[in-house]
């Protein structure tokens, strides 16, 4: 049986994951998810973005973590850690994404495991996210203990062009 891995990708990984990157965008846009992206999406028109997010981990302002399963990378979640100065102990959680062939074998749960010890290991211990309200990610989140904070409607577009809201998140790892 295969084993899936998550890891924290290097800069100098970065370029080699973009093709992979880029297909599990346009995955996840083509099957409906608002993510930032109108349909039709394909892997080319995901590339600029995934360029932009290889000099976010370059320059340190993100961290890219991907999930593989037999040498494929299926699934991905990043962490903005280029706060302002008065945010050091504060982290974006951007992007979960998982191909649609890989639905269903914990890689979301993983990834976002990762995604939090990254957060501690970086002093990082209030995280936020948003998410299309209504979406299957807005439950994946509360299962995994985010706290809802509220809705604003009409926030965004989902792909085909109709308004969705925005569900948004926080996570605390740690008191003080």
């Amino acid at each position: 049986m295969s084993q899936v891995t998550i890891r924290t990708l290097a800069p100098s990984e970065t370029a080699a994951a973009l093709p992979a990157l880029a297909e599990i965008l346009s995955d996840c846009v083509e099957g409906g998810a608002s993510v930032g992206f109108m349909s039709p999406h394909t892997p080319a028109d995901a590339m600029p973005y995934w360029e932009g997010v290889a000099r976010g981990v370059s320059e340190g302002h993100t961290i890219l973590i991907v999930a593989e399963k037999d040498g494929d990378i299926l699934g991905t979640v990043q962490l903005g850690i280029g706060m302002m100065p008065n945010q050091p102990h504060r982290a974006d959680l951007k992007k979960l994404l998982v191909h649609h062939r890989a639905r269903g074998l914990g890689l979301s749960r993983l990834l976002m495991t990762a995604a939090e010890s990254e957060a501690a290991k970086h002093g990082r211990h209030v995280l936020v996210l948003d998410t299309a309200t209504g979406s299957p990610a807005e439950s994946i989140y509360e299962k995994f203990g985010w706290q809802r904070v509220g809705v604003i409607p009409q926030y965004a577009l989902m792909p085909d062009g109709s308004y969705c809201g925005s569900t948004f998140f926080y996570k605390s790892l740690a008191t003080v």
